[in-house]
């Protein structure tokens, strides 16, 4: 140890005589002209260590040696952070996606809420303006030898009407005027009626795979106010093909079309395996006599409706007609499958559920489930 010090000493102080020459210096490791601690490090890195992000801290006993991290070269005994996007080191925020400020997975609202306080929401039904305040102010005109009155300011007071707020389960929830009844399934909140959004209408002649069609079961014409006079209206709501469900507006702020996924959820806590959930065709009975309504089926095919899905036999829309009220419903999942999408269908004659990828061309009947 005694001769491990010497020589550290002798090529401190040969080096330091060295530097004052023009001589290279084989211990000015960096090549700046000086021989510093930095230097004396590398040299030791020949006994077996290393200092790699140059802190004067041997990378044996250093935790975090990395460069590019925020505090290599702080506390030896702390491992590597790293600057997250709030630009805090260690902070650990992965995204922030409406740039408020606030890390997404603890951000209350990762948008903007609307002046009825909802997250990303519609806004309000309805905008009454109370009172308008002007406040004036004047100046006298010695040339006119009058006084000139102006406004300088105004003060409006707004009333915003919006929705009732959703606030659990079995509630109502108001979207666009009408009140839907939801209820709870399993761990999942569903509409338990269906869609009635109707921004425009199509005769069942008209229709494609790629832009939106809304049809009311039975009405040939293209008036909304009188489709919605229609009672396959009022009992049914709107078909729609695949396009139409994925528009915005179809389902209210915090409510989806749901996935396949979601359906198959929604039938395993009816009752239905795993295996039968994930496969095609007709499947699971009797999962399908719950999900059913109590009335309105044909050829007494009415179920007991115990989920509270109230099923309704609204038939479905296909290549220029309306087919099957009565002994059918479809409902459309947000889903792709290819070209195709996958849909869940009852029938009148038994309990079982239908699953498959159908052509988008189709109009059905729409759910929506709570985010």
């Amino acid at each position: 140890m005694r001769y491990f010090i010497t020589l550290l000493l002798s090529i401190v102080f040969t080096s330091s005589f060295l530097g004052q020459t023009s001589c290279p210096n084989p211990y000015d490791g960096n090549s700046d002209g000086a021989i510093t601690i930095n230097d004396l490090l590398d040299l030791l890195g020949l006994f077996g260590d290393t200092d790699t992000d140059s802190d004067g801290i041997w990378d044996s006993v250093d935790d975090c040696i990395d460069v590019s991290a925020c505090n290599y070269d702080a506390d030896p005994t702390e491992p590597c952070n790293f600057i997250d996007v709030l630009g805090i080191c260690g902070g650990g925020c992965d995204g922030d996606s409406d740039g408020d400020g606030v890390c997404d997975d603890v951000d209350t609202c990762v948008g903007d809420l609307d002046e009825c306080g909802i997250c990303n929401g519609p806004g309000p039904t309805n905008v009454i303006i109370e009172s308008i305040t002007i406040l004036y102010d004047s100046v006298f005109l010695p040339l006119d030898a009058e006084w000139f009155v102006y406004p300088v300011s105004a003060d409006t007071v707004i009333t915003y009407v919006c929705d009732p707020v959703f606030a659990a389960c079995g509630d109502l929830v108001t979207h666009a005027g009408y009140d839907y009844i939801t209820v709870q399934i399993g761990d999942q909140c569903w509409f338990s009626e269906n869609c009635r959004y109707l921004p425009v209408v199509s005769p069942s002649s008209e229709g494609n795979t790629t832009d939106p069609y809304y049809y009311v079961y039975g009405y040939e014409g293209t008036d909304v106010i009188t489709a919605q006079a229609q009672a396959n209206y009022s009992t049914y709501g709107v078909l729609y093909n695949w396009p139409a469900v994925m528009e915005p507006g179809i389902c209210p702020s915090g409510w989806h079309i749901p996935t396949d996924l979601e359906w198959q959820t929604m039938e395993i806590a009816l009752g239905m395996s795993a295996s039968e959930a994930s496969s095609t065709g007709w499947r699971g009975s009797p999962v399908g006599d719950y999900m059913k309504s109590t009335t309105g089926w044909n050829n007494g095919g009415n179920g007991s409706n115990s989920s509270g899905f109230t099923g309704l036999p609204g038939g479905y829309r296909y290549s220029g007609g309306f087919y099957d009220i009565g002994n059918f419903g479809d409902w459309w999942s947000a889903s792709g499958s290819g070209s195709n999408s996958w849909e869940r269908a009852l029938n009148y004659y038994d309990g079982s559920v239908y699953r498959d990828d159908v052509n988008r061309y189709y109009g059905f009947s729409a759910r929506c489930v709570r985010d």
